[in-house]
């Protein structure tokens, strides 16, 4: 089964979050940050004014609290607006 998004959605597969500092200290589950780069699964058709600045593959940055997460065979995804993604990260 897979997901197509409507309109101005993208659906994003988070990375996983870091789970020891730069200096080695491993965190507990309740310590790690929710990450805020994902990877883009799949790409809407856009609307009439909004440009779709983003392709399946690229690796973005979105806003904290955005989405709604959808838990599909298994494997979470994030549903959001194009507003909603930030960045482009390389």
């Amino acid at each position: 089964m897979t997901i197509k998004p409507l309109m101005d959605r993208v659906v994003i597969k988070m990375t996983e979050a870091e789970e020891t500092t730069k200096s080695g200290i491993i965190l507990a589950g309740s310590a790690k940050e929710k990450p805020q780069v994902a990877e883009v699964v799949a790409v809407g058709p856009g609307k009439a004014d909004v440009t779709m600045g983003v392709k399946v593959g690229d690796k973005v940055l979105i806003s904290k609290y955005s989405g709604t997460d959808v838990k599909l065979e298994g494997v979470e995804y994030t549903i959001l607006k194009m507003e909603d993604i930030l960045a482009v990260v390389d």
